[in-house]
């Protein structure tokens, strides 16, 4: 097996055993609310759209990005259902991982979400 093989094999393992909805908190101050309960990413896995809901009526102000495994970041459309949540169309990425990463405007709210495109 070559090296590119191995540190593929390797990557692969070790996001499988990170789970469907790993979340990474990034900063936040010592009174901010729980993270993982403001923000919620659905359905997981993904068929045609992942769509991203958040407790405070924010979605306007929020700034998502979506990267591949390899951290490239990739162009995806996406959709302000509601001042609640965001819709992400994922139905043209290839099936496996990725992170989408979630920002408002006043840096109170930033996260790392893993969802799994199938």
């Amino acid at each position: 097996m070559n090296l590119k093989k191995a540190i593929l094999l390797i990557v692969l393992i070790a996001v499988a055993h990170l789970g469907y909805g790993q979340y990474r908190e990034e900063s936040f101050g010592p009174h901010a609310p729980d993270p993982i309960k403001q923000v919620q990413v659905y359905p997981n896995p993904a068929v045609e759209f992942l769509n991203i809901k958040f407790e405070a009526p924010q979605a306007k102000k929020i700034r998502l990005s979506v990267h591949n495994i390899l951290g490239n970041t990739l162009e995806v459309e996406t959709e302000v259902v509601d001042e609640h949540e965001i819709r992400l169309k994922v139905k043209d990425l290839a099936a496996g991982y990725y992170f989408v990463s979630v920002r408002d405007e006043q840096a109170t709210l930033r996260g790392t979400y893993k969802f799994l495109k199938r």
